[in-house]
């Protein structure tokens, strides 16, 4: 017998209550309304945008208009968060990073990288009424109800501020199940979004046709044109992380922040982002953005001596360019 058998509508509306999915200056009954309202017509509360790929292609991103974005962050941070995903994951939840995911995998014999297609299109709303809204917590009306404000038309959007913790929920089935596999043939594997990594001495097809079945199962596909196998003699990379030998960044990535910074101190920062293109009243966005490469330098390589002092360096002319920019406010 279900447990919810006797759960009436006021049992429902005060349960939807008891989330505080809307926590803005209003009264309950408004509160339902809204709710409702967004459940029945979420096709009035996205904007689409297409944005350019790195291969070429285009992504398609939806954005949740003021009130929908309101309500999916209280979801999020009320109901979402509490669920738990598996360690394996290593993407949109607290303590997760680039780092964490590649650091498994340093100084391994071979890295098998494959990808999913399509990722967020993929996950249903089939699959989130069944994986995320047990019905051991939500009543069914309250299910169909959340269900509805974390989908649009049959799928999570990018662009939603659930749609990462839900895909962690939905693939824990298949972290754990294919993690413990490969524990038990002493393979690493972690997965960062759509990036599944595994690393070790193994059988790359063994590995991808096991995770592929299992995937198909769960209504997943891989993408062919990003799987792909790295050998120790070349250079291993996770989720932009070399590890061959220990994690670092890519040797051009900062080669060019090292070239950024030799010409700053040598010409001054601002003559050298003028000669860039960049305007005197862009100067101090200009050294954030470096101030950015570099702390992302030292996140994987924290010991590095040379960019620590370059941060110092960069703090320095930044300080400068705020001290310049209140004298001639002056």
């Amino acid at each position: 017998m279900s447990i919810w058998k006797y759960c009436t509508t006021e049992h429902c509306v005060a349960f939807l209550l008891s989330l505080n999915l809307i926590t803005l200056d209003m009264s309950d009954r408004k509160k339902i309304q809204c709710l409702y309202a967004l459940s029945r017509h979420p096709g009035r509360h996205y904007q689409t945008f297409i944005i350019p790929k790195r291969n070429g292609g285009r992504r398609t991103i939806l954005a949740p208009d003021p009130l929908m974005k309101h309500v999916q962050r209280n979801l999020l941070k009320h109901v979402l968060a509490g669920i738990p995903v598996s360690a394996y994951a290593t993407a949109y939840h607290r303590g997760a990073d680039i780092v964490k995911n590649a650091l498994p995998h340093v100084g391994q014999k071979k890295v098998l990288k494959l990808d999913l297609e399509d990722f967020f299109g993929s996950i249903t709303s089939a699959m989130v009424y069944k994986h995320v809204f047990s019905p051991l917590v939500f009543p069914p009306a309250v299910r169909t109800l959340l269900v509805t404000l974390c989908c649009y038309e049959g799928s999570i959007p990018q662009g939603a501020s659930t749609s990462a913790a839900i895909s962690n929920i939905v693939m824990r089935p298949f972290d754990e199940h294919m993690g413990q596999w490969c524990a038990e043939r002493t393979i690493q594997y972690t997965r960062y979004c759509d990036d599944m990594t595994f690393s070790g001495d193994f059988d790359e097809k063994q590995v991808k046709n096991k995770a592929e079945n299992f995937l198909r199962v769960l209504g997943f596909t891989l993408n062919p044109d990003k799987t792909t196998l790295l050998k120790a003699h070349q250079r291993q990379t996770v989720t932009g992380v070399v590890v061959n030998q220990k994690p670092q960044t890519d040797r051009d990535y900062r080669k060019k922040v090292r070239q950024e910074v030799y010409y700053c101190r040598k010409f001054g920062a601002q003559s050298h982002f003028e000669r860039l293109g960049y305007k005197e009243s862009e100067l101090i966005g200009c050294l954030h953005s470096l101030l950015g490469k570099i702390n992302h330098i030292l996140h994987i390589s924290p010991q590095d001596e040379e960019f620590r002092q370059a941060k110092a360096l960069v703090y320095g002319w930044i300080d400068e360019a705020y001290a310049g920019k209140q004298e001639k406010n002056e």
